[in-house]
């Protein structure tokens, strides 16, 4: 609680220093495009915050969002397929992706990093192929469709409506389940929770699962919100993205800890930061480097309290000295 705290105090003031620097950013246009672009980010980092949470990580949601958005647009274009329809067959190809995601990771015992990191290989070299590198869009037509990125709801953004319903769903179950629980505590400790019963390889596959349909998501998402999907660049390095917003909202990399309102918080967080740079004027060369920068400080926090906790725990259990 008391990192969400924190972090939402920082989202204010970076609020409230970036509005003093320039009052744009409180304008009705840029709240409108600042909302949108964080509700995307929020979506598959809530995603990726989950596998996060399960002892995980997943590299592979950027290259999922661009393969998503392309299918969907290429369906259309090519075989007159409604995006609807492409879009529920493009969540079911994302539901396998995860699903393939988990079992080589518990029934194989591969490695989390190499898997992710393989699948984002493949799959951005065939959403490039598929489309001979080719950008793919709607143009004037589907005007429902794109409306999903671009519209809203009683003046609300329909991508905000959209991150509110998934993020009541997902604290639900991570915080009043008994799955949710077992989620924490795979993460903490993946041997004491297979002793405690818990089906850990069930339950970490979900986590795939779960992370890759939040993705494919993002990806219609993203595509219905600027019509057009670039094969060779859509969704680069947003795994980056994903994995910063969680950090920054309370997410251990060890595992087992984090939750979905930190997600998004950290999400917004750095949503302002990007606005921030580009209205103040600061080159946007240094994102990255911010990123990084926040991601390392996130890991460097994190294994300080880890030790100063451990510490105390060492501390309280020595007997006291007569």
């Amino acid at each position: 609680m008391k990192k969400i705290l924190g972090m939402t105090i920082l989202l204010v003031v970076l609020c409230v220093a970036i509005n003093l620097a320039n009052d744009r950013f409180m304008s009705a246009v840029n709240q409108q495009n600042l909302t949108r672009q964080i509700a995307l980010l929020a979506i598959f980092a809530i995603g990726e915050g989950i596998v996060i949470l399960s002892g995980g990580i997943d590299l592979s949601v950027g290259s999922v969002i661009a393969f998503a958005g392309l299918f969907v647009a290429y369906a259309v274009s090519s075989f007159g397929m409604s995006p609807w329809t492409a879009s529920l067959i493009v969540l079911g190809v994302c539901a396998l992706i995860g699903l393939s995601h988990g079992a080589l990771v518990t029934k194989l015992k591969l490695q989390p990093f190499i898997v992710t990191l393989c699948s984002m290989l493949v799959l951005r070299g065939l959403s490039r192929g598929l489309t001979q590198d080719e950008t793919m869009g709607f143009g004037d037509k589907f005007e429902s469709f794109r409306r999903l990125g671009n519209g809203d709801w009683l003046g609300i953004p329909t991508p905000v409506v959209i991150l509110v319903v998934i993020a009541i769903i997902a604290h639900f179950f991570m915080r009043y389940t008994v799955y949710g629980r077992y989620l924490y505590a795979i993460g903490r400790n993946p041997d004491a929770a297979r002793y405690s019963g818990v089906k850990v390889d069930r339950m970490q596959t979900g986590a795939y699962l779960a992370c890759a349909l939040l993705a494919g998501v993002a990806g219609i998402l993203h595509a219905s919100y600027t019509n057009s999907v670039q094969p060779a660049t859509t969704g680069n390095a947003y795994e980056l993205y994903a994995i910063a917003a969680a950090v920054l909202g309370g997410c251990s990399m060890r595992g087992g800890e984090g939750t979905v309102l930190g997600i998004v918080i950290g999400a917004s967080v750095m949503r302002v930061m990007y606005n921030g740079i580009i209205l103040v004027g600061i080159p946007t060369f240094y994102e990255f480097a911010v990123i990084g920068l926040v991601i390392l400080i996130g890991v460097v926090a994190d294994a300080s309290v880890k030790r100063r906790a451990a510490r105390v725990s060492k501390s309280a259990r020595q007997p006291a000295k007569a």
